[in-house]
């Protein structure tokens, strides 16, 4: 893919905020950070690229759990300042904690309720809970 296209990488310091998307059924899978090496490794390789906060790194989503994101569209919001990625999502799991999406939990009067169902067991993948 062509990068001609300049993202407000500055506006929060370097990243902008990445919605993910599935591609055909437009779950909401995850919400991320890109900064420009994340973009542009995306835009290269065709697979999601994104900026860990709390590692303070870059990384390829599914590298070690093999739960890659094939990207098959991106939009980018009016201000050039957020990426929609639609994506497949390879293995089925895109929350490290397993689960489908990382919005498995729905807020009821009793607390979070757990909706989705989870697909791996992170522990097996990673060695950590």
């Amino acid at each position: 893919m062509k990068n001609n296209l300049n993202l407000a990488f500055d506006k929060l310091g370097g990243l902008v905020p990445v919605i993910v998307q599935d591609a055909v059924s437009h779950e909401v899978l995850m919400l991320a950070f890109m900064n420009e090496e994340a973009w542009r490794r995306t835009l290269e390789t065709g697979e999601a690229h994104y900026y860990s906060r709390s590692r303070r790194q870059l990384w390829h989503k599914g590298a070690t759990s093999g739960h890659v994101q094939r990207v098959q569209e991106i939009l980018v919001d009016c201000d050039a300042d957020t990426i929609l990625l639609r994506v497949e999502q390879v293995g089925g799991a895109a929350c490290h904690t397993g689960y489908r999406s990382c919005f498995y939990r729905r807020l009821t009067a009793d607390g979070l309720e757990v909706i989705g169902v989870r697909i791996f067991d992170p522990k097996e993948v990673y060695g950590s809970g």
